[in-house]
């Protein structure tokens, strides 16, 4: 089923990753920037861009609303500063705060705009401590102290705002550890690491599969079971972009 698509945070890793996936499904993608740079950008990979501070609840509402989208895709982080010591704390404050404050505007330009589902970006690691492996209906660490307190606070918050709704159907992808190309690591890292390409396929097979809740994203034998994911979502973890081009290479030549 072909939809329109609002991808908030399009310029970011996952981002990347899932454009081409969602022009390949015949969808039409509205992707949201905060630069007239990766406005270019996006209108480079076939999308329409959008420049719009997804803090400024009203100005999303309205970009929301233009796009007229049945699904919207919460991909929205604020890491790209790393996390070095020096700058880590303010980093993982901002980064907080965007998942507070922004998914909530998000959660409320999507009501607005009347869209079918929404795809929210969540990590597989906020789990309260207990003997691996974790599923989804594990609580989260609500009593976290220090730095992580700050990122677990985020992730419930986001997470109760896309779920704790009937207005449209909302799904929290808990992503585990990210490696790949644009992340920090080119090898697998973590106890739950996941493929960036294979978490932008998560995010793909969710807009016309899936029911409200979480689903953890990971690869097999790490601390977070993923069973549900590969059930209801129909996930592969070895998804690839590069393979996904050869099959579509060799088909054509067939053709």
């Amino acid at each position: 089923m072909k939809h329109r698509v609002f991808l908030a945070g399009a310029t970011g890793v996952i981002g990347r990753s899932l454009i081409p996936l969602l022009l390949r499904d015949g969808h039409t993608v509205t992707g949201t920037t905060r630069t007239t740079e990766g406005a270019s950008k996006l209108h480079g990979l076939g999308i329409d861009p959008v420049i719009v501070n997804v803090l400024d609840g009203e100005a999303l509402k309205l970009a929301v609303k233009a796009a007229r989208p049945s699904v919207v895709i919460h991909q929205l982080t604020d890491l790209s500063a790393g996390l070095t010591p020096e700058v880590q704390a303010g980093v993982l404050k901002r980064n907080a705060r965007l998942r507070r404050e922004g998914t909530y505007n998000l959660v409320a330009a999507s009501r607005a705009a009347g869209v079918q589902r929404l795809i929210a970006q969540s990590i597989a690691w906020a789990y309260a401590p207990h003997v691996p492996p974790y599923h989804e209906d594990d609580p989260l660490d609500e009593h976290a102290d220090g730095l992580r307190a700050v990122t677990v606070g985020g992730v419930i918050a986001l997470e109760r705002a896309v779920i704790d709704q009937n207005d449209f159907i909302g799904i929290v992808l808990r992503y585990g550890e990210l490696y790949g190309d644009g992340t920090w690591s080119k090898v697998p890292h973590g106890r739950s690491p996941v493929h960036v390409d294979a978490a932008a396929y998560a995010a793909l097979l969710a807009i016309n599969h899936g029911r409200s809740g979480a689903y953890n994203i990971a690869e097999p034998e790490g601390a977070v079971v993923i069973d549900k994911a590969l059930e209801d979502l129909g996930w592969q973890p070895d998804f690839r972009l590069e393979h996904e081009r050869l099959h579509e290479a060799r088909d054509g030549a067939r053709d």
